[in-house]
């Protein structure tokens, strides 16, 4: 059975007073992972997931967080995958 495996990612600036509870609620987020900061205040943020519509409800999730100013998405890509090469 054919499906997909979706990889996103994109920076996330906040205010600096609200940085270390925005880092705190991405790490929390199933399928985020944060692998850079900035002195500006920009993280670096990964999405990963077999469900498109799952990266779209992360990125809401993390414009919705108190202290976010800003998300761009700089990168997306989907690649077919057959289901015993997920496991």
């Amino acid at each position: 059975m054919a499906s997909e495996y979706h990889i996103s990612s994109l920076v996330v600036q906040c205010q600096p007073n609200a940085e270390p509870a925005v880092l705190k609620a991405i790490a929390a987020l199933d399928g985020a992972e944060v692998h850079a900061q900035t002195p500006e205040h920009k993280l670096v943020v990964t999405l990963e997931s077999r469900d498109g519509q799952v990266i779209q409800s992360l990125v809401d999730a993390i414009r919705a967080l108190s202290g976010v100013l800003s998300t761009m998405l700089v990168y997306q890509q989907v690649e077919p995958i057959a289901e015993e090469e997920w496991l």
